[in-house]
């Protein structure tokens, strides 16, 4: 079966949506019977040369303009001239001139536009509302992270409901041989929690800088603040936060960091802080949980679904909230051991090997229900 995957993602660095392609497609690559057809407009960040069932095309069309252009011009020129069997779009999108006969299939991470807008780019924001609705109106089978996703699609788009499928994302797990002594030669000296996220108003970072700042001075000295995550997009100057919350002895800014150093980062963490205002799934939730570290996240959209029993809920909304959380985390020894206790048996249930065979499952499905 050959499957025309849109790779986009894969011509930049990784996010949590370039994360699921990328891990997707070496699970799909593994599988004898499936051949890849990767498109994108820009190389490729990845190396996929060595894999026998992965054919690469891509251009050189890196502007913004220039890759919506190519998403309905060489994209679905490309598929049709590979004849794929299948055309998958692993982030949000379809193109509308692909061949009649082409199966469709769309994975929709999750309705940002809808639930936490004004913490998009407007652009992205305008181009998101135009393009899930022409991706779901179009596509065959629609696959979602989460039953929290299914359920806001099912409400928003009632046609959705009879050709969509729940199919969990696998956990990104990477062994670290670094010690926290390593990790002191980076000014993390002591106990930390920690932040992983691009640098953007939906992580709501700025809520939980602010809410760390209100704990005693006591709570702030037994644990340090460390932020990975790469600057998005809101204007928002993390240093200039931090020096007027008076936070600078306690807050360490990592910027974006390789995945080795993420894995140093989780495992040594005392928790997860992530109370992001909406999120599809939320991968940094699984990545921290398979390292043994509890999460604290919140009540709302897809994070209570994924953390389990792994992790403490704040109301993101609230900074109340969050600071008891926090505070909670901190100093309650016998609450923070009890939730890590089950943070690796949380992460089992996400196994990226397993999202393929099952999307693999939903192509051949929908293969079969065009012959019929």
């Amino acid at each position: 079966m050959k499957i025309g995957i849109d790779a986009r993602q894969l011509s930049r660095p990784l996010t949590g949506m370039g994360r699921y392609t990328l891990e997707i497609c070496q699970s799909l690559s593994k599988i004898k019977e499936i051949s890849l057809y990767l498109y994108s407009p820009a190389a490729l960040r990845f190396d996929f040369r060595g894999v026998e069932q992965a054919h690469v095309r891509t251009k050189n069309w890196d502007a913004g303009i220039l890759r919506q252009f190519w998403t309905e011009t060489f994209l679905p020129f490309w598929a049709a001239r590979d004849r794929v069997d299948v055309f998958w779009g692993p982030a949000h999108r379809i193109p509308r001139f692909l061949p009649e006969t082409m199966v469709r299939v769309v994975t929709i991470h999750d309705l940002v536009w809808k639930y936490a807008g004004d913490t998009m780019p407007p652009l992205r924001r305008k181009l998101e509302q135009i393009q899930i609705p022409s991706a779901i109106a179009h596509a065959d089978w629609i696959v979602t992270d989460a039953l929290a996703t299914a359920a806001a699609l099912k409400d928003e788009y009632p046609a959705s409901e009879n050709k969509t499928s729940v199919i969990h994302p696998g956990v990104t797990y990477q062994d670290c041989p670094a010690s926290k002594k390593d990790l002191e030669l980076l000014g993390i000296n002591q106990n930390y929690f920690l932040f992983v996220g691009t640098l953007e108003p939906r992580k709501n970072l700025l809520r939980l800088l602010t809410s760390y700042s209100r704990l005693p001075v006591s709570a702030k000295n037994k644990a340090l603040l460390v932020i990975a995550g790469g600057k998005g997009w809101g204007g928002i100057d993390i240093k200039k936060t931090v020096r007027e919350l008076d936070l600078e002895r306690h807050v360490r800014l990592m910027g974006y960091v390789d995945d080795a150093m993420l894995a140093a980062l989780y495992k040594h963490a005392l928790f997860l802080a992530m109370p992001s205002l909406y999120e599809g799934f939320g991968l940094p939730l699984t990545e921290a949980m398979a390292h043994g570290t509890p999460v604290l996240t919140s009540d709302n959209s897809s994070m209570p679904e994924v953390a389990g029993e792994a992790g403490l809920l704040v109301d993101p909304l609230s900074g109340g909230s969050i600071q008891e959380g926090l505070m909670a985390l901190i100093s309650n020894d016998e609450l923070r051991n009890r939730l890590a206790s089950h943070a690796k048996d949380s992460a089992k249930r996400f196994d990226w090997d397993v999202s393929a065979a099952k999307l693999v499952d939903v192509f051949k499905k929908t293969v079969d229900a065009r012959r019929k």
